[in-house]
């Protein structure tokens, strides 16, 4: 079954780094360069590392809180917060092609078109999306023994359309900085649909 709708931007894992990625592109959906975007998230978390994370070191998280409770409490977050953003449970991308500005991407249910793709499902070598594999290389900030790979990137750019976020962006495994990884990455796309304009967005009590 081919989804015709083309998305704006297709975000591939559900763990850190692809919530907060989310959760940024949603909370511009006010903004007249954001409001008719489309977005969609395949929130699959099962092989997320937080399944078996408690944390006691991660800012403005209380201590003992289990990394299984925050992934559960991210989905219903951004169903609750910014329902725009289609989230999509339960499927595997196998495969992408084309290229900037209209991807194809295949999983193990369906296909979607999207303009922009955003990977962030980990970086375990058992990765193995076609059409992303001339990227795979080691990952450069983790131990060689672990055999953990990421996607050649420039500022988490791997390609037109195509960026990377998170530990498969060469990151170090640690909440805040898989959460800021997405988070960047999300700008860096409201900036784009801002027409270049350096744009981040945060609400405010004023």
């Amino acid at each position: 079954m081919t989804n015709s709708n083309l998305l704006d931007v297709l975000i591939l894992g559900g763990g850190v780094s692809g919530m907060s990625c989310a959760l940024v592109l949603g909370s511009a959906k006010n903004k007249a360069f954001a409001s008719d975007k489309k977005i969609g998230i395949f929130t699959h978390q099962k092989a997320s590392s937080l399944q078996d994370a408690i944390f006691n070191n991660a800012y403005g998280i209380a201590p003992g809180t289990l990394g299984s409770h925050l992934l559960v409490k991210s989905i219903q977050h951004l169903s609750e917060t910014y329902p725009h953003i289609a989230q999509i449970p339960n499927e595997k991308v196998f495969k992408i092609e084309g290229e900037f500005p209209e991807f194809l991407v295949t999983t193990n249910r369906n296909t979607y078109k999207t303009k922009t793709i955003v990977v962030g499902i980990g970086s375990a070598n058992t990765f193995a999306i076609e059409g992303l594999m001339q990227y795979v290389e080691p990952h450069l900030k983790s131990l060689p023994e672990k055999q953990r790979i990421q996607l050649k990137n420039n500022d988490q750019k791997v390609a037109d359309g195509i960026y990377v976020i998170g530990t498969l962006a060469g990151h170090r495994s640690q909440l805040a900085i898989a959460a800021g990884s997405g988070a960047a990455v999300a700008t860096d796309i409201l900036t784009l649909w801002n027409g270049g304009v350096q744009t981040h967005y945060h609400d405010s009590i004023r």
